[in-house]
């Protein structure tokens, strides 16, 4: 057993050793960092058309979704309740709007918007339903609507309270 091991071990040593050869000595310390960014530089990566440059231009023609308000509290509401807020949006860019889908993080939470182009300086809706069935406390729901505009995702979002069973705020006399 011992004759087996012993060359293996050998044998991986080697190998090992062998793997880790490089052609030039690494530098360290702040010499051998600055050398190695001065390399990287001199080296220039190939653009990918594919990944949006950092310094990209946006299109100045592009329409805006301005919002009126971007945020609706409902308050308090009563468990099973279903309230809708409209929330409107002018364009104020310089080309028609298009609303391309609009969508909530969970089920409970359904959107409709303004189907047609929105012309600038038009006005557009975007219609949020909340469903408070099995909900309870406070809830806070987003949704990101994608357009054609500059920025292309925007937010908007509801807050509600849900009263616990039995309770539906104080009682008057």
């Amino acid at each position: 057993m011992k004759r087996i091991l012993f060359p293996s071990f050998l044998l991986a040593g080697a190998l090992l050793a062998g793997s880790c050869s490089n052609d030039k000595p690494a530098e360290v310390g702040a010499e051998g960092m600055n050398a190695a960014a001065t390399e990287a530089a001199a080296n220039p990566t190939i653009d990918n058309p594919n990944v949006t440059a950092e310094t990209e231009v946006a299109n100045p023609n592009a329409p805006v979704m301005t919002f009126a308000k971007t945020e609706h509290d409902f308050g308090d509401i009563k468990p099973g309740d279903v309230v809708k807020h409209t929330f409107e949006f002018t364009n104020t860019g310089k080309s028609p709007l298009l609303i391309e889908n609009a969508q909530a993080a969970c089920g409970c939470t359904t959107p409709s918007w303004t189907k047609e182009p929105v012309q600038p300086g038009g006005k557009g809706t975007i219609e949020v339903q909340f469903d408070s069935h099995g909900k309870s406390g406070i809830q806070n729901k987003q949704v990101t609507v994608q357009a054609n505009t500059t920025p292309s995702i925007n937010q908007i979002s509801i807050k509600t309270n849900i009263l616990p069973d039995g309770q539906q705020g104080p009682i008057l006399r």
